[in-house]
């Protein structure tokens, strides 16, 4: 599994993605909103969301893990 992280501090404003999605390389998982600015969360690599780690109205620290992505060959 490869995760998509948060790359900043912020609040998960809005999840774009469901689990069992297919997501490509940059596909925004989820929009977090930090200082009235929305930060996309994009998928790292290309496949389908297996699992949502995160709830909307959730603050998250930098690095924390919000979706994890099951990266499958011809996903």
């Amino acid at each position: 599994m490869i995760h998509a992280r948060a790359e900043i501090v912020g609040n998960v404003w809005k999840i774009v993605a469901r689990e069992g999605d297919p997501v490509a390389v940059g596909d925004a998982v989820a929009i977090l909103e930090t200082m009235k600015m929305e930060i996309p969360v994009v998928a790292p690599a290309a496949g389908h969301v297996s699992r949502l780690l995160v709830n909307e109205g959730q603050i998250v620290q930098e690095g924390d893990p919000i979706a994890e992505i099951d990266a499958t060959v011809g996903a």
